[in-house]
């Protein structure tokens, strides 16, 4: 079994980076947000996933094992193949992708390509309590307005982009009245947090 695999990107092709250790040149399907990290001619660590079948091998990289382990727990889920719990983990950050299951916002998830309104609600219904965050109540926040979550409030993406959680984030909103001016509703909420 590997494990993890240690060299120097050779090579970045369409959808998989080739790492090339000690002479082999290893094709690693990997998630978005891992192939912008990796650079070609730079070295890398990564953590393996190997894919065995009849009909071929694949691998599968991810730079931190919490990544790995994420898209392990998605290949639990009933229908979700290596394949589809790849293009889940490339359409945020491992920590939006947890957020997304834990809140149970099934919208960000089905953003992934082949991924179905059914596959979705099932991916929340069994991973929900395994992800390892609380979800938010986004309706008791009053951040939920029709299909908007707070994953699209303005005010919740300035606090995460400062380096907040969407959790916490929401949760300091939580506090603050909702028709505010979003500047004003982002000072008061940082001021909850600060506090």
């Amino acid at each position: 079994m590997i494990a993890t695999l240690s060299g120097v990107v050779s090579e970045k092709l369409e959808d998989v980076v080739v790492l090339e250790v000690q002479g082999v040149g290893y094709g690693l399907n990997v998630t978005a947000e891992d192939y912008g990290r990796l650079a070609s001619s730079e070295e890398a660590k990564v953590y393996v996933y190997e894919h065995i079948r009849e009909q071929g091998y694949d691998l599968f990289g991810f730079l931190t094992r919490d990544t790995k382990s994420l898209f392990e727990q998605l290949l639990e889920v009933s229908g979700v193949g290596p394949k589809m719990a790849l293009n889940m983990l490339s359409i945020g950050s491992g920590r939006d992708v947890r957020q997304a299951i834990a809140s149970g916002d099934t919208k960000f998830i089905q953003r992934a390509n082949g991924v179905g309104k059914r596959v979705a609600e099932r991916v929340v219904v069994e991973l929900k309590d395994k992800v390892g965050l609380v979800g938010v109540d986004l309706e008791s926040t009053g951040m939920l307005q029709g299909d908007n979550t707070a994953l699209k409030d303005e005010a919740v993406e300035a606090l995460v982009a400062l380096g907040y959680t969407v959790q916490d984030a929401a949760s300091a909103l939580h506090k603050v009245d909702p028709k505010l001016p979003t500047e004003e509703r982002i000072k008061q909420a940082l001021k909850v947090v600060t506090t």
